[in-house]
């Protein structure tokens, strides 16, 4: 009974002093700021990010700052996900060291601002650099020590005829991809875009040694000019 009392007396202070029920207000605040299609993709990113190897949060806090128009502190952001300060500021350096969040500082405001970068397709860059440095190099690091080292058995000289087929391919795509990352954005774009060209060019390609040989087995043919 008494902690009973002592509860409602607090709740009693609270909104003498500050005028409202703080964790109400939370809420309202919360379902105000999101607009549906905001919370909608919020909520979807987060998913994603689990499943992409990435915290919820994270994934929460990224997809808040990318959709959002303007940059936002911190508070603000645990305000609108309803996430606590701490979380949110571990989300944050999580993301500064993806180099996928900016800070950035406003003029007349003293507080820290983040923001994520305002061009899509480098976002996209950033986010393939930071996973190949991070899953990629790793493991063609692992690999190359593999299929150096003497194998003891002939069980281990089939596992490294594996390993170096795995190895080659892995090093073709990051071949593939430096070349890629060297392109501007426009450039880039149009190979996107060459789409199922690209699978017919690879076609023609086969075909014309074919047409060689069949070309030179034809019987030339003769011009007969009247003198």
């Amino acid at each position: 009974m008494a902690a009973g009392l002592a509860s409602h007396a607090a709740a009693g202070l609270q909104e003498e002093f500050f005028g409202y029920n703080v964790l109400s207000e939370f809420s309202e605040r919360t379902k105000m700021e999101l607009s549906p299609l905001t919370e909608a993709f919020v909520m979807h990113f987060g998913e994603m990010g689990s499943r992409w190897g990435i915290n919820r949060t994270v994934g929460q806090i990224y997809a808040l700052l990318y959709i959002s128009g303007r940059p936002l502190p911190a508070d603000e952001i645990a305000q609108s996900l309803n996430f606590s300060r701490s979380n949110v500021s571990m989300g944050l350096k999580e993301l500064q060291s993806w180099q996928l969040v900016r800070l950035q500082h406003l003029p007349g405001n003293r507080r820290e601002h983040f923001t994520t970068p305002d061009d899509v397709w480098q976002i996209v860059r950033t986010l393939a650099e930071q996973r190949r440095a991070r899953e990629v190099d790793p493991t063609l690091s692992v690999l190359r020590d593999l299929l150096v080292a003497q194998p003891r058995s002939e069980e281990d000289r089939q596992a490294q005829e594996k390993l170096r087929e795995m190895h080659d391919l892995i090093e073709l795509l990051v071949g593939w991809a430096d070349d890629v990352s060297k392109l501007e954005t426009k450039e880039l774009v149009q190979l996107l875009k060459l789409g199922s060209k690209v699978v017919g060019l690879l076609e023609l390609k086969s075909r014309l040694p074919l047409l060689g040989r069949g070309t030179r087995g034809a019987a030339p043919v003769e011009d007969h000019e009247q003198d």
